[in-house]
């Protein structure tokens, strides 16, 4: 259900901005840095990971754009207990849609929703890998908020964003745990003008 309400909110933004006067579509990736927020106390370490996709610049006004993307991003967490090291290796399909606001200088603030689909996860402890995607959600939301920059002349650019995890990926179990990450990356922007 969550799927099919996810869809067809993005099928709307989409649809929506048809009408608008410029549409950039380029390409994106980069450095993820996450971790998993319990709501029990228990802390984890951060994971390094990737983040690669694609992304759409909407103009809908001179200093206004809407940029949705589809990117994989490599999450996760990690965490030692004496001897033994445990890591959460989760793979997603994030699907963020962006306000932005563009200042003339090629610098931008923005914000807005992420939905993310589960594709993979699994728990390495000391080298020996186990699946537990079925003890996941297969739908996360969040929050994103960044700045960047594109060189006007090149379309190329930089990305830094925060994503702040809304809702429990935990589908067995009592304790809240939520995705939290930075993403630094860089994108290109084709026929940016």
């Amino acid at each position: 259900m969550k799927f099919y309400f996810s869809a067809v909110v993005i099928a709307i933004l989409i649809t929506g901005t048809v009408n608008a006067q410029h549409i950039n579509v380029g390409v994106k990736g980069g450095l993820n840095l996450y971790n998993i927020n319990n709501d029990n106390g228990t802390k984890y370490d951060t994971k390094a990971g990737i983040h690669l996709g694609l992304l759409g610049h909407i103009h809908l006004a001179k200093q206004l754009a809407l940029q949705p993307e589809l990117v994989y991003s490599a999450q996760g967490a990690k965490y030692s207990v004496g001897s033994v090291e445990t890591k959460y290796k989760l793979g997603y399909i994030n699907v963020p849609v962006l306000v932005q606001y563009m200042f003339d200088n090629g610098f931008r603030l923005q914000a807005g929703p992420q939905v993310g689909f589960l594709v993979s996860a699994k728990a390495d402890v000391n080298g020996n890998s186990v699946d537990i995607k079925d003890d996941l959600e297969t739908v996360d939301f969040a929050l994103g908020i960044g700045a960047g920059y594109v060189n006007p002349g090149t379309g190329f650019g930089i990305d830094a964003r925060y994503n702040l995890g809304l809702s429990n990926i935990n589908d067995n179990s009592t304790v809240k745990s939520t995705n939290r990450g930075f993403q630094l990356g860089v994108f290109y922007l084709f026929g940016h003008k």
